[in-house]
């Protein structure tokens, strides 16, 4: 199977209501040290751990809760392809 790599840089926007729900998501993750959501965690700090939190719930949708909401949140996309 032919696969392809894409790097992507957005630029989001976020309220102080979503920095302040990522940021108690995180602080409850830390009482679980074995759950998923630690692999590839190591290392980060609760800033980098906070923000990750808030671009995955934009990009995934939790946060659009009608058609072409992410745009509100979206400012900016950069992608590069790489064959791999």
């Amino acid at each position: 199977m032919d696969t392809q790599r894409v790097k992507t840089c957005f630029t989001i926007t976020f309220t102080d209501e979503q920095f302040n729900r990522a940021k108690a998501y995180v602080e409850d993750m830390k009482r679980h040290p074995n759950r998923v959501f630690w692999r590839g965690k190591e290392g980060k700090t609760d800033h980098e751990l906070i923000v990750e939190q808030i671009a995955h719930r934009i990009l995934s949708g939790f946060y659009n809760d009608e058609p072409f909401t992410a745009g509100r949140y979206i400012v900016r996309m950069d992608s590069a392809v790489n064959g791999s």
